[in-house]
């Protein structure tokens, strides 16, 4: 039974995981017969955003905690992440993956990586092992890896950003992946488009599928 490594980056859409995208993950990795085991970075959240009206709210969160409730309460810290104990890894997307695993919701191509996150994206990397990444989280592998084949979807502002970051863009719609064969990483748009939950689910299955196949 393969083993895949999921990295969480909080609990709701506009400032952490997409609960949607990880939950429909987890499910594509039991369906298709492998298992997984859960990580967040145990780092306090960028801001914390009321979900109903999208504004900021005077709390703080931590990244580690939010995520344990996505996880049920089975999650690890990604300090402790050791690629050698898995076959895959798979980034969930969210604002969350754009604001905590990394800055480029602020900074664009000029972003930085959680130390943690980056430790664990090379070393799978060092060992040959495959990648997935959804809606927004390609561009973290952008960012590490430069010359990636990849896809975020169809926004253009997203798509020119992944360029001058080295990488190479594909435009594509709902549940199409995209396979860098070189670095092994499959990527696919999920809410990067105006998509439906089953849509959502198309996305996630593909992505564990070209993985497996791997």
């Amino acid at each position: 039974m393969k083993k895949f490594a999921v990295v969480l980056s909080g609990n709701g859409v506009f400032d952490g995981a997409e609960i949607h995208e990880a939950t429909l993950t987890l499910y594509s990795i039991t369906k298709n017969c492998a298992s997984y085991e859960i990580f967040a970075p145990n780092i306090e959240q960028h801001h914390v955003i009321n979900h109903m009206t999208g504004e900021e709210m005077p709390e703080k969160r931590n990244v580690l905690v939010e995520s344990a409730r996505i996880a049920r309460g089975k999650i690890n810290d990604l300090a402790s992440f050791n690629a050698s104990d898995f076959d895959a890894l798979i980034l969930p997307g969210g604002f969350g993956a754009a604001k905590n695993l990394c800055t480029f919701a602020f900074d664009g191509a000029a972003c930085k990586i959680n130390m943690d996150v980056e430790k664990a994206i090379r070393s799978m990397v060092e060992q040959k092992k495959p990648i997935g990444a959804l809606c927004i989280a390609p561009v973290i592998i952008a960012k590490l890896l430069g010359d990636v084949e990849l896809t975020i979807g169809q926004d253009k502002g997203t798509a020119d950003a992944v360029k001058s970051m080295g990488a190479t863009h594909t435009e594509t719609t709902h549940g199409e992946v995209i396979i860098d064969k070189k670095y092994k990483i499959v990527t696919t748009p999920c809410y990067m488009l105006d998509a439906n939950i089953a849509q959502i689910g198309d996305g996630a299955n593909n992505v564990v599928k070209a993985i497996l196949d791997m």
